[in-house]
């Protein structure tokens, strides 16, 4: 049985995994979760009742979490591109940006999505505004951080880079990265430019219009 990953393609957490599987070039089936096919969900609830995705399943194990679900294919199914280094001290500090990328990055711009998707004016601005003060926190740190780099964690392309790429998308369709950031705006391009991403961000294209902030025309 082949690797089943269900998820929707707008997400960003299935486009870090996504990231991940072609990098490798792994063969995997995508399940989109989505009115069109119940069966998909009733399937993906019966394995994650937490119904957070996406969810990779393997036969019968189901690995959960997307940090989680890339360390289990580099375990499982490694290829050329290794996406978390063997020497421990790189890979703590690649594990430590990858959360950095998920928590305050991502999470900082859902504050906003979320807002905007509750109808409420008071509550959209609310949500933007923390969105904002998180961001701009964020993106400076990494302006410095990313500096003579050319990955998040130097010169390969790792599992940090897979949590980056759907985050950063989103968070400057969130709040704008300021010409302010040449770096991180850098970094940002060389993620759109990668192969794997851009395939991620192409397949979620048809998408856009869903996008509760109002996609902006680029990228």
């Amino acid at each position: 049985m082949s690797l089943l990953l269900y998820g929707h393609s707008f997400s960003s957490y299935t486009q870090k995994v996504l990231v991940a599987l072609y990098e490798n070039d792994t063969p995997f089936t995508f399940r989109s979760i989505g009115p069109d096919t119940p069966q998909h969900t009733a399937e993906w609830l019966r394995r994650w009742p937490l119904r957070k995705f996406p969810l990779l399943v393997d036969g019968e194990r189901s690995i959960a979490e997307t940090s989680i679900i890339i360390e289990y294919l580099q375990h499982a199914y490694p290829g050329p591109v290794r996406l978390l280094p063997a020497d421990p001290a790189e890979a703590l500090e690649v594990r430590f940006l990858d959360r950095f990328f998920d928590l305050h990055v991502m999470n900082s711009a859902q504050h906003a999505v979320d807002g905007a998707l509750t109808g409420d004016p008071v509550k959209r601005q609310e949500g933007m505004a923390l969105a904002v003060s998180k961001l701009e926190l964020a993106y400076a740190w990494l302006e410095g951080q990313l500096a003579g780099r050319t990955w998040a964690a130097g010169e390969d392309f790792t599992l940090a880079d897979c949590a980056a790429a759907p985050s950063l998308f989103y968070a400057d369709w969130t709040h704008r990265i300021a010409e302010t950031f040449p770096v991180l705006r850098a970094y940002r391009a060389r993620l759109l430019a990668r192969p794997s991403f851009a395939r991620a961000v192409e397949e979620a294209r048809w998408f856009r219009p869903n996008f509760p902030l109002g996609a902006p025309d680029r990228d």
